[in-house]
């Protein structure tokens, strides 16, 4: 069930979408190979706190982390660990943020030096995708015409699959 939210819930939903952004940009910094997933998630954890924020995996139905890292072919919903980060990897970090009482949730896919022409073609792809969703996310549409958008744009136009069963969430005020 959607939940019509108000202007100022929305602007309290844009900070922790925001703080999120933030911590992605500070993480992108430190991206290399030699760094583990374990590390990378601590430092997560650190930015939230010091913005007087809660990462909002943490602890969610018992999941230790701050973050959900995926390295390569892991889908979505990684386990941060102590395996190091190498030259071409693509690595995909999940934040959730609860501040104001509200989630910002998103994520976002990095490459690891270079992955391989395939590899970018594949995220330059997934990006586009993201954009034909974001141009049918208005008034009047329905969450499918962002999906149809999405994969029209990923199988029809270039013969990538979609993950059926991970197709997105709202949010608000719980992070589901």
């Amino acid at each position: 069930m959607i939940h019509y939210k108000t202007n100022e819930e929305i602007e309290l939903m844009r900070e922790s979408a925001l703080l999120v952004s933030k911590t992605l940009s500070e993480v992108a910094k430190m991206l290399a190979p030699g760094i583990d997933t374990l590390t990378i998630d601590q430092l997560i954890g650190e930015i939230i706190h010091d913005h007087k924020a809660i990462p909002s995996f943490l602890n969610y139905h018992g999941y230790p982390f701050n973050s959900c890292i995926s390295v390569n072919d892991v889908v979505v919903h990684g386990f941060p660990n102590e395996n190091e980060l190498r030259d071409g990897d693509i690595i995909s970090i999940d934040i959730g943020v609860v501040k104001n009482n509200y989630h910002g949730d998103h994520a976002y896919t990095f490459a690891i030096g270079f992955p391989g022409d395939e590899i970018i073609q594949l995220i330059k792809v997934t990006k586009e995708s993201l954009y034909k969703g974001i141009e049918k996310a208005i008034a009047g549409n329905r969450v499918g015409d962002i999906s149809y958008a999405i994969q029209e744009h990923t199988e029809k136009m270039h013969g990538y699959g979609v993950v059926r069963e991970l197709v997105g969430h709202g949010l608000g005020k719980e992070l589901h």
